[in-house]
């Protein structure tokens, strides 16, 4: 268990399958069950069992809960669809409520809750020459908020605040000239991929906002244009 992941007041089930990463948490009664791993092209397997098993783990069902989050995306275009496929699911089920988090804003949630940083740089690598990016910065209620929009774009076109920061995910290790001529953004090599865990926040903040979905309202978000995907071999 990650000793930085916070329990919440409110019941959740929380989960990310948008990378290659796969990660899940509940927050139950005031406990934690939390899981993290790096499984590619497994996530529709392994998903389910492991929300049943962080279930048995907290002796709770679905129905004792009050709020599904989800990783809504940018990341892998399949990935993304299952995260978004399996809350939908479990929502309808159950009849429960979403809220949907951006896997950009959760690693900048982990950078503040872990190191409390207040400017992140969030980056994953998009392919094709690609990243998804977006600069967050700390509220008032203490979550990262986006500054500007979330961007999918070429390295080169990157336009970073100049303001002393972290950068987190996968972009900077793939674009690691991207930042040799700015000295005041450091790369943070631990947080590398969106984890679930750092859901718990937003969630529990919009969930008490009323500002949740239901099942039929709950969306991707792709950032890359679909249109694009379907130019790819392989792809759909």
């Amino acid at each position: 268990m990650n000793t930085q992941l916070t329990a919440s007041n409110i019941n959740i089930l929380a989960f990310d399958a948008s990378t290659e990463a796969l990660s899940l948490v509940l927050s139950y009664n005031g406990q934690l069950f939390h899981h993290f791993e790096e499984c590619p092209q497994q996530h529709s397997q392994k998903i389910l069992p492991l929300v049943d098993s962080l279930l048995a783990q907290a002796n709770c069902k679905l129905t004792d809960l009050d709020v599904i989050g989800f990783g809504q995306g940018p990341g892998s275009f399949t990935g993304v669809r299952i995260s978004v496929a399996i809350a939908q699911g479990l929502a309808y089920a159950c009849k429960l409520p979403l809220v949907g988090v951006s896997t950009l804003q959760m690693m900048a949630q982990q950078a503040y809750q872990q190191t409390g940083e207040t400017h992140v740089y969030s980056a994953i690598d998009a392919r094709m020459g690609e990243v998804y990016f977006a600069h967050y910065t700390l509220n008032n209620i203490g979550i990262m908020a986006l500054q500007g929009e979330e961007q999918v774009l070429k390295p080169a076109l990157l336009s970073l605040a100049d303001k002393h920061g972290i950068a987190v995910g996968t972009g900077w290790q793939s674009y690691p000239d991207i930042l040799q001529d700015n000295a005041n953004i450091v790369v943070n090599n631990e947080i590398t991929l969106p984890d679930a865990g750092f859901m718990l926040a937003n969630v529990s903040h919009e969930f008490t906002a009323k500002r949740t979905v239901s099942a039929s309202q709950a969306q991707p978000k792709y950032v890359r244009d679909t249109v694009t995907w379907k130019k790819l071999p392989g792809r759909e």
